[in-house]
């Protein structure tokens, strides 16, 4: 077992790049014009990113600002779980979180697809938020991390490859 070549599929996120992001969307709403008399406003406190304005369009406008920021601070909108826009009083308003490790059902998908589609020796799994993957071959493991960049529920990083 010891000669077995491994990798675990994490999904995390950057904290700082969020902040980051975060931080930039707050300035342009204060600069951009067509958010002038809105009261279109991004508050983050620790896991929720709540975003303000006074009409269901605008909050939608917020949305959309945040995720380009989010982009170009290279952190995927898989990892960005958003709800509807709801009503609040005179303003409407939208709930969102930045997803980090990989769900329980998720986990299961990821190793249904490496049974079915990955190499024969390829083993997997689940170890609490991450997923252990293990082969005898190394060319195996890489084949599978390349069929795991075409998974579409999850924002997937590979770390510890040995």
């Amino acid at each position: 077992m010891a000669s077995d070549s491994t990798f675990d599929v994490v999904s995390k996120v950057d904290k700082q790049e969020v902040a980051n992001a975060l931080n930039q969307a707050q300035k342009e709403l204060v600069q951009r014009y067509d958010f002038k008399g809105v009261g279109a406003e991004v508050d983050f406190s620790g896991e929720k990113i709540l975003m303000k304005a006074n009409s269901e369009e605008r909050v939608l406008a917020v949305l959309d600002v945040l995720e380009s920021k989010l982009i170009k601070r290279g952190i995927s909108l898989k990892s960005l779980d958003k709800g509807e826009p709801y009503a609040s009083g005179k303003e409407y308003r939208l709930e969102a979180s930045i997803k980090e490790g990989i769900e329980q059902d998720v986990a299961k998908k990821i190793n249904k697809l490496i049974r079915d589609e990955g190499p024969k020796g390829v083993k997997s799994q689940i170890q609490g938020d991450e997923l252990r993957v293990s082969s005898k071959s190394r060319d195996d493991l890489q084949a599978t991390m390349a069929l795991l960049k075409t998974f579409e529920d999850a924002d997937l990083q590979f770390v510890n490859f040995r």
